[in-house]
């Protein structure tokens, strides 16, 4: 399997022309959005406006956030002007928490104890880190019906669960699919590899930077790793 890399920027100043670059959107290029021609943003909470000033002043896409998030129809409104390829998804997401009940009513001799999920499920996050109740897999899918090209899922995966859940998220997604630590923290990325099957890694410039020596193990099972 090929893997392709990309650098994550969390600042202007951090892009480079030598390199493939997602841009994080920062309050500067949201008011000189001039700045960012030719240069993929990455929102969070951003508005719709914002995202039409920044398509206007020549981004190459931007991957919308929260604002979509909360109204599907942005979405629309922007593929039906800029065009698909211009429009992408930023998909924050954290392991959904369990809640348990106890059900007293079937049978008076005894309680049953009720799980909020049977299986492990992400959830999409708000720009300010809190959960949003929205499970990211039925999201992604219908933000691709509306017309979303790319998709930038962000997570730390932490054990088994969370490398089958976005394995199973490349299956259904395929090659629109990008993948980013949800943190600065270095992640276990030959197992994103070989057990998340990822193939495409946005990653913050310092990670993007030591990339081969994060993935190692993966090159040494033979693993092709390049550049987007």
């Amino acid at each position: 399997m090929s893997v392709k890399f990309c650098c994550l920027a969390k600042h202007f100043s951090e892009a480079s022309p030598a390199q493939p670059t997602l841009i994080c959107c920062t309050p500067r290029l949201a008011s000189v959005p001039s700045l960012v021609r030719n240069a993929q943003v990455v929102l969070a909470g951003e508005s719709e406006a914002a995202a039409t000033s920044l398509l206007h002043a020549g981004a190459k896409k931007v991957f919308l956030g929260e604002t979509a998030l909360f109204d599907s129809s942005v979405v629309t409104r922007l593929v039906h002007t800029f065009g698909s390829e211009r429009i992408g998804l930023h998909v924050p997401v954290q392991r959904q928490s369990v809640s348990w009940s106890f059900e007293t009513e079937s049978n008076e001799d005894f309680n049953v104890v009720t799980p909020s999920l049977c299986e492990p499920v992400w959830e999409v996050l708000k720009a300010n880190g809190e959960a949003s109740g929205v499970r990211a897999a039925n999201w992604v899918n219908a933000m691709l019906h509306h017309g979303v090209s790319t998709i930038l899922l962000r997570a730390d995966m932490a054990d088994d669960a969370d490398l089958n859940l976005c394995a199973g998220l490349v299956e259904t997604v395929g090659d629109k699919l990008w993948v980013a630590p949800l943190t600065d923290s270095p992640p276990v990325l030959a197992d994103w590899i070989e057990f998340g099957q990822v193939s495409q890694l946005a990653l913050p410039a310092a990670l993007y930077h030591h990339r081969h020596a994060l993935v190692k193990r993966a090159a040494l099972t033979g693993q092709n790793l390049t550049t987007a």
